[in-house]
């Protein structure tokens, strides 16, 4: 569950008190490279609606103005004006202008860009009041030595940004993007076993090493870089603040003078870390979307699996529905016009004697012709329905010895088959569909082709509990023509039989004639002893 973002106040007179307790609170934090103050403002700036900001300026201004009294400015009101009261108003010039270009800056750091565009924008607010500021010293203090207004400047430019880089990511994590249950518990949970030993190791080497500050605070980077790693931009942006509270502590409790390489150090660390788990984020991120659109497209790999095995199956039934009813018809025609054409020829020889009296010998001859030549028709049209072959031989012998050899020889084709393996594996729709196939292709061969040799090799095996059978057909003629003939439903109705059975059914390329190879999987059937092979 995630925790709802913290929404801001719509009455600008609370957003106002609250703005000035928060302001007063840093305020005492504020050294001259680390301006927590300043960051303050800049977030509360971006994130909260324009329409609150004068409350928010005029909150800081009125305690500015109460500061300076009670401090005592040595210049006075005019001090003030020129002090403290430019730099609020060219924070909020430069903001107002950074949300018309981009309304959703600062919304979020959960990719590097969005992160280098808020710290690129720091960069240069910072910089405009920056120079604001100094040309207002060089018109107040004309005689002041340059090199001395550098440092100054210097010193305000590198603590506004710091300033921008500790407070502005944890107002971010608090108004936009707060963290869920499971992440704050997992950032409470390192807290303890990772920070605070870390900061207890960093005070006990700073004791014992009070000459070598620098090597503590490079040090104080490494849990700032586990944060960054394990909870993203929220876990660095917390732990640097934490470390450079801790390091500032530190250098007060010891009596280190503040350092501007060591906080130089600090912004370019914290840039680094800070853009460091913005990426670790964006990554993680993008992991997980591919994690959903692998489980996504599993989900619909799945669905698509099934479909085709549901198309397969009513492809599969539609095949035998088509087998039955050809043996069905098959069956009739051979009990009812075979039977019929072999009582006529029975009437008319019976009756020959008769025909032979009255001189019409030769219409006899001529019935029986014709009756003839219906029954090699009629048996052909049986071969087609039904291959009685395929039941009376086998699958191996009706491809090597039944019609297909018949029809080549009599066309002139010479014919050479390689058959391997136990076609007892196969189950019947493969071993018709089989037959078709080598059936389809040697008429083809004849009608077509003008080939003068076709091959045929069949070998049938067993793997991982299923049979292959594959089928290679080919021959020497002319080929395909660039555009098949409308209506031709052979090379298709190969090619559905094949896929009815979800098997393979591939066209290979080949200087000359066709070549055709055929993967057909079966479920094992148990070997029956008795039947033909």
């Amino acid at each position: 569950m995630r925790l709802k973002p913290l929404r801001p106040l719509h009455s600008g007179p609370l957003l106002g008190v609250l703005y000035l307790l928060l302001w007063l609170l840093l305020w005492p934090t504020s050294q001259p490279y680390w301006m927590l103050p300043y960051g303050m403002r800049f977030g509360a700036l971006l994130l909260l609606p324009v329409r609150s900001w004068g409350w928010l300026l005029g909150a800081e201004l009125i305690a500015a103005a109460g500061m300076t009294l009670h401090e005592g400015s040595p210049m006075g009101w005019s001090g003030y004006l020129l002090g403290d009261l430019p730099e609020p108003l060219v924070t909020a010039a430069g903001l107002w202008l950074l949300r018309r270009l981009n309304p959703h800056a600062g919304a979020s750091l959960h990719n590097p860009q969005e992160t280098a565009r808020l710290l690129l924008a720091a960069i240069l607010v910072v910089l405009s009041t920056t120079a604001v500021d100094m040309g207002l010293l060089t018109v107040i203090h004309t005689a002041a030595a340059e090199d001395a207004l550098i440092h100054m400047l210097g010193n305000e430019l590198l603590g506004g940004y710091l300033g921008v880089l500790l407070v502005v990511p944890v107002m971010v994590l608090l108004l936009r993007a707060p963290p869920d249950r499971h992440a704050m518990a997992g950032l409470a949970l390192d807290g303890l076993q990772v920070m605070l030993p870390a900061m207890a190791i960093l005070l006990l080497l700073s004791e014992q090493a009070t000459s070598q500050p620098q090597f503590a605070r490079a040090l104080s980077l490494a849990p700032v870089l586990f944060f960054a790693f394990r909870h993203g931009w929220r876990g660095a942006s917390l732990a640097m603040i934490v470390s450079s509270l801790g390091m500032t502590v530190m250098d007060q409790r010891l009596g280190h003078e503040p350092s501007a390489a060591g906080y130089l150090f600090l912004a370019v660390a914290g840039t680094g870390t800070l853009m460091l788990g913005s990426a670790t984020d964006a990554l993680r991120r993008s992991k997980l979307r591919v994690a959903e659109q692998n489980t996504h497209l599993a989900a619909v790999n799945r669905r698509l699996d099934q479909l085709a095995r549901q198309l397969r199956a009513a492809a599969r039934g539609n095949l035998q529905a088509d087998e039955n009813q050809r043996r069905h018809l098959a069956a009739e025609l051979h009990d009812e016009l075979g039977q019929n054409i072999t009582a006529i020829q029975t009437h008319v020889k019976l009756a020959q004697a008769r025909l032979q009296q009255v001189g019409m010998e030769d219409i006899s001859t001529s019935i029986n012709g014709i009756l003839a030549h219906m029954r090699r028709a009629l048996h052909r049209l049986l071969d087609d329905l039904r291959p009685a072959v395929l039941d009376e031989f086998g699958l191996l012998r009706a491809l090597d010895e039944g019609p297909i050899r018949d029809l080549l020889n009599a066309a002139g084709i010479s014919y050479h088959t390689e058959l391997r393996g136990d076609p007892r594996l196969l189950d019947d729709d493969t071993r018709t569909t089989i037959y078709r196939l080598a059936q389809e292709s040697a008429t083809n061969a004849v009608k077509h082709a003008r080939a003068s040799e076709f091959r045929l090799r069949l070998r049938i095996g067993e793997r991982h509990g299923s049979a292959l059978a594959l089928l290679d057909l080919r021959d020497n003629g002319i080929g395909l023509p660039e555009r098949l003939p409308r209506g031709g439903r052979g090379l298709q109705g190969m090619r559905d039989r094949v896929t009815s059975l979800g098997g393979l059914f591939r066209l290979r390329p080949v200087p000359y004639g066709v070549h055709l190879r055929v993967l057909l999987r079966s479920s094992i059937e148990s070997p029956v002893t008795n039947r033909n092979i």
